[in-house]
């Protein structure tokens, strides 16, 4: 099946494609506080998400992509990533898995396409939910920063 083998594609080159993601967000002035973040943790981000793509695009995932994002919210926001940094760095996540997957030409034809698009709202769905529970782990750790230094 062409979902199993597009998944198959992006775990086993995950580093090769959080590489790539690394050099682009790196030139990129849409993330700055990457810059400010040890290089092996930043590739981590990327490389952890594609290695474990097969496991994230399962239904009986949801309330692990729940617990993972708003833990990741809230780590980027005590690394000191404004809100729509932490957007953006998952937005390029995922541009970069599909990136990597026409670079390579694994759809050949129309009926591999449809089933590409079907993998593609999977993949897009799992990145929106990704998105919205980072920034409600962002904004807990907001709050409770805020609450910390106004007890003070």
């Amino acid at each position: 099946m062409l979902e199993e083998r597009l998944v198959k594609v992006i775990e086993t080159r995950s580093d090769e494609i959080a590489k790539t993601w690394y050099k682009d967000i790196m030139e990129s002035n849409y993330a700055p506080g990457i810059k400010n973040i040890p290089d092996k943790d930043a590739l981590d981000m990327a490389t952890n998400v594609y290695k474990k793509l097969g496991y994230w695009l399962l239904p009986t995932s949801d309330h692990k992509v729940q617990e993972t994002y708003v833990k990741f919210g809230a780590d980027m926001f005590k690394k000191g990533f404004r809100m729509e940094e932490v957007v953006m760095v998952l937005i390029l996540i995922k541009r970069h898995l599909w990136l990597h997957l026409l670079e390579e030409g694994v759809m050949g034809h129309n009926l591999e396409l449809y089933q590409a698009l079907e993998i593609n709202n999977k993949v897009v769905l799992y990145f929106d939910r990704a998105i919205y529970y980072a920034l409600i782990g962002y904004r807990i750790q907001k709050a409770k920063k805020k609450s910390a230094t106004s007890v003070k």
